[in-house]
């Protein structure tokens, strides 16, 4: 998904920004899905009401595990989820879509949960193989990981797991249907409105896909550089400034 965030000491809202990933192993081996095994097979985003949902039939094998857990399977040069056909694109199409979406939000942070180790590594390489990186990086004001933003401020709930389906039903009370993108970050854009984190903490945990291997900082204090996050609105808050000028116009 995708997240924005309107002009500084106003109210967040949010977006984010998740990757749907294959595993070409028998084996899922959770801890490394950035690796060479992995392919996007489904990119979702969202911000406020608009959202964007594309898929990529991968180019190797499924296997067994992978389609256990997502509910993809390829017959024939095409793509079912749960037995559904679904419409597909390259990943050159998806990836170009998916800027053309960012570069309407004028700057967004893009957040997921969990991107820094997964999604984003995954990301940066399908970015780099299609030439497509410079746009990305001009599209976007850096990227959050909602993972260990939730751990710093969650730290004295005793929350057991900081799985993004254990937060929404720990702090929601609801449960979704998770591995399915569209749906994770619905549901990590009300977890993110929740959560509210400040400024300073959004800019303490921001990075880019150039910084992403660094060490995250951990508190503010270390920092003596004031960290003041770009001014940005969401899509919506420019719809609803556009709105304000035609009925000026027409009035």
């Amino acid at each position: 998904m995708i997240s924005g965030r309107v002009v500084e000491n106003e109210e967040h809202m949010s977006s984010i920004f998740f990757t749907k990933w294959v595993d070409r192993r028998e084996e899922m081996d959770w801890g490394n899905l950035g690796d060479q095994s992995c392919e996007i097979v489904q990119l979702a985003a969202v911000s406020g009401s608009h959202s964007l949902n594309l898929y990529v039939i991968p180019r190797c094998r499924m296997q067994r595990g992978a389609a256990r857990v997502t509910g993809f399977r390829v017959r024939r040069q095409r793509l079912y989820l749960h037995r559904q056909l679904v419409l597909t694109n390259s990943l050159r199409e998806v990836l170009v879509s998916f800027i053309a979406f960012l570069q309407m939000l004028r700057g967004p942070l893009v957040i997921g949960h969990n991107i820094r180790r997964f999604d984003c590594p995954l990301l940066a390489r399908a970015l780099d193989e299609l030439d497509l990186r410079a746009e990305f990086e001009s599209a976007v004001s850096g990227c959050v990981d909602t993972l260990p933003l939730a751990r710093e401020m969650l730290k004295d709930r005793g929350l057991q797991s900081f799985r993004q389906e254990n937060l929404v039903r720990e702090l929601l009370g609801v449960s979704y249907k998770a591995h399915d993108a569209l749906e994770d970050v619905r549901a990590l854009q009300a977890l993110f409105s929740v959560l509210q984190p400040t400024p300073e903490l959004i800019c303490r945990h921001r990075f880019t896909l150039d910084t992403m291997e660094n060490k995250p900082a951990v508190k503010a204090a270390k920092s003596k550089v004031p960290c003041k996050p770009p001014e940005q609105r969401t899509l919506w808050e420019n719809f609803r400034q556009t709105g304000k000028k035609e009925d000026k116009a027409t009035s």
